[in-house]
């Protein structure tokens, strides 16, 4: 057997797990039941990998890890590129400055809050808390990864970090929608799809989970989801490039990382399938595409992003929660409630100053 062949092979056995399960996810969503209450097959998809991953996955997990880490970052982004043919730019243009504006206060202020807290209140060391710092402020475990070179963080590092934002992330997903239908029954504040969808996207973690959440509460939502958490996703570049400069103006003494020599040089990495959405959706702005065409790579994306979800789900742990340790997690909590709360207040407050201000 050819040895390219016999290296894809190893990918079949988690593709075609996490495809059976985003297969069921889909078909479930379509049942009376679970459309009348919003429960869309993103969202199923990621809590049958989520009881698959806690119970019988581990059993057969060696065999399967290569399809299933390609469906959680390959797949992902391939979806996430095929997610521009939902949108336009006449679409993203209504996110709007303010939208980028609140994108952005709330990435600074999860970063912000995540420098002043983690060492000196939860006695992290730095390279810890640049991680899961970033993971909670722009997207999740992508950067983490992404960052993890910049700051030199060690692989356990990473994985502490990675395994935070995932819980929190995937909490969020759940909590978001369960609100909004709670301030929709209470009218305690003024929130339509729109706006929820740019709450959505701005505060929630993960770029699938920001998705997920949105289109629990519809397609609007969605989509603007996407948009505002794809801006976000976008804030990366510049972020590392800042970081980058401010690790190397600002050596930690004693650090192991960053104590021995200067080292290599810190690669940054650019987020290319956030480019590739805009690309996409700028090109379904022409309307060029048969529609039957767009259709059908629609139903592709549909299953590619549920493939995604239920390999996050898979491969997100109640173990999870233990091996990060009490610090790491108070400090992912206290970030999370932040993403929450001061996120809302974010959402609520900026549009209304450019409002009094005609922006």
């Amino acid at each position: 057997m050819p040895e390219a062949l016999r290296s894809s092979l190893r990918y079949l056995p988690g593709l075609i797990l996490v495809g059976a399960l985003a297969f069921a996810a889909i078909e479930l969503a379509n049942t009376p039941w679970l459309k009348t209450h919003s429960i869309g097959a993103l969202t199923l998809a990621i809590l049958l990998g989520i009881v698959v991953g806690n119970t019988i996955y581990p059993r057969f997990a060696v065999q399967t890890a290569h399809g299933v880490t390609f469906s959680k970052q390959k797949l992902l982004r391939l979806g996430i590129i095929l997610y521009g043919l939902h949108l336009t730019f006449q679409d993203i243009g209504q996110v709007g400055v303010v939208g980028v504006a609140i994108d952005a206060l709330v990435l600074c202020s999860t970063f912000g809050l995540a420098l002043l807290l983690g060492k000196r209140v939860f006695g992290l060391d730095r390279e810890t808390t640049l991680l899961i710092g970033a993971g909670s402020s722009i997207c999740g475990a992508a950067a983490v990864m992404a960052t993890a070179p910049v700051v030199r963080g060690r692989a356990e590092q990473a994985t502490v970090a990675v395994s935070t934002v995932v819980v929190f992330g995937t909490l969020g997903l759940f909590l978001y929608p369960m609100l909004y239908r709670w301030n929709l029954q209470h009218a305690l504040l003024p929130m339509s799809e729109h706006a929820f969808g740019i709450f959505a996207g701005s505060t929630i973690h993960e770029v699938a989970q920001a998705v997920a959440a949105g289109s629990a509460v519809g397609t609007h939502a969605a989509d603007t989801a996407v948009i505002a958490k794809m801006v976000r996703v976008m804030m990366l570049a510049p972020f590392l490039l800042i970081l980058s400069a401010w690790m190397q103006r600002n050596p930690e003494q004693g650090s192991e990382t960053h104590g021995k020599g200067a080292g290599p040089a810190r690669r940054v990495v650019i987020p290319w399938f956030a480019v590739g959405f805009v690309a996409v959706a700028g090109f379904n702005s022409l309307d060029l595409l048969p529609h039957p065409l767009v259709s059908t790579a629609l139903d592709i994306d549909a299953l590619l992003m549920a493939m995604a979800m239920a390999a996050l789900g898979l491969t997100t742990h109640v173990s999870a929660i233990r091996s990060a340790g009490i610090r790491p997690l108070a400090l992912a909590t206290v970030l999370f409630v932040w993403l929450v709360a001061g996120g809302l207040a974010i959402n609520q407050l900026l549009p209304w100053f450019a409002g009094l201000f005609g922006a």
